[in-house]
């Protein structure tokens, strides 16, 4: 298929999804199970992700992912593959989450491959994080129009933020608490601005910015050079990211414009439905691990395809689990800002 006819059949199949829902008196979508769900039902539903998967020379076919949250997650996902024939790609996920780092220092930073040191110049790639999470990663420096010398680190909304009761303000520090950064020692920055997580609302972005105190000098040199354009998915890129915990990886872009991607937040936020995603499998060895978020993804010339974000248990060729990534594009709009320029 082409990507308008595979766009066309994932609409219909996805329609297909309801229907059996109704049927079978599962909820359609994560949002549907009632004022009084708990975290548990919202991840019971949907079981079922769909996108396009890459099959070469241009084509598509439809990419299914899901969880065995309930008894009928088999049967949905065979019914589906039927209707959708040959072009499509089956994958059990398990659980997916967030990616920062899980637990506090000695434990977290000693499993790190990457930059959990003090670092100056900031880099992209190290860890840093809001004074009150463990670590995430610095994935790029951006800046906004008509603010002459401010710059921005950005990174994902759960390691620069980490809750809804953060304030613009609140310190950020480099390296993450979780590798032993404190306040004001390792202060880097300030929160300025994030783009809101809400229980019970679908989401499409997981990004936050933090301003760069003044007298902070910022390296945005990666190993391919300053990242400063972008581009849209198509599927089936090889991309890299610099990462707190697994350092520099490489993959492949498996799967685009995934819908319903369920991603497990914790107690305060639960469980939030991201659309319009990318899915990342490494190659040679697992892409990302905790601690990796807010990492930028970019092809192996240097243009930049996604915001990482969160990772499945399983559903690798190796076992290793798959990646998931906001497109670029859609996080620097939500903010309103662009890569630095060189």
């Amino acid at each position: 298929m082409d990507l308008t006819q595979a766009r066309e059949t994932k609409a219909q199949l996805t329609d297909f999804a309801r229907d059996l829902a109704e049927r079978h008196g599962v909820p359609a979508s994560p949002y549907a199970v009632g004022d009084d769900a708990t975290p548990a039902d919202v991840v019971r539903a949907p079981t079922l992700s769909l996108g396009l998967a890459p099959q070469g020379d241009g084509a598509y076919g439809i990419a299914v992912r899901y969880r065995l949250g309930v008894p009928t997650a088999r049967s949905f996902v065979r019914k589906l593959a039927a209707e959708a024939g040959d072009a499509v790609d089956v994958r059990r996920t398990g659980r997916i989450r967030t990616l920062g780092a899980q637990a506090r220092p000695p434990v977290a930073t000693a499993r790190a491959l990457g930059e959990t040191d003090r670092v100056r110049p900031l880099r992209p790639g190290v860890s840093v994080a809001h004074v009150d999470v463990t670590a995430g990663t610095l994935g790029a420096f951006v800046v906004k129009s008509g603010e002459e010398g401010a710059r921005y680190v950005l990174s994902n909304f759960h390691v620069l933020a980490g809750s809804p009761s953060a304030q613009v303000g609140d310190v950020v520090v480099q390296p993450g608490p979780a590798d032993g950064g404190r306040a004001p020692g390792d202060r880097v920055g300030t929160l300025a601005q994030v783009v809101p997580l809400t229980p019970g609302a679908p989401a499409t972005v997981d990004a936050a910015l933090a301003l760069v105190d003044d007298g902070i000098e910022i390296d945005p040199t990666y190993p391919v050079g300053a990242v400063t354009t972008t581009a849209v998915a198509a599927g089936d890129e090889v991309v890299a990211k610099i990462g707190r915990t697994t350092a520099h990886t490489q993959g492949r872009v498996t799967a685009i414009e995934m819908d319903d991607v369920v991603v497990g937040y914790g107690d305060e936020l639960g469980a939030l439905s991201f659309d319009n995603q990318i899915e990342v499998e490494g190659t040679g060895g697992t892409f990302s691990r905790g601690g990796d978020s807010g990492s930028l993804v970019y092809r192996e010339d240097g243009v930049a395809l996604g915001l990482l974000f969160a990772g499945s248990e399983t559903g690798g060729a190796d076992g290793s689990g798959l990646t998931y990534c906001n497109p670029v594009d859609a996080v620097l709009e939500a903010l309103g800002v662009t890569l630095v320029p060189r």
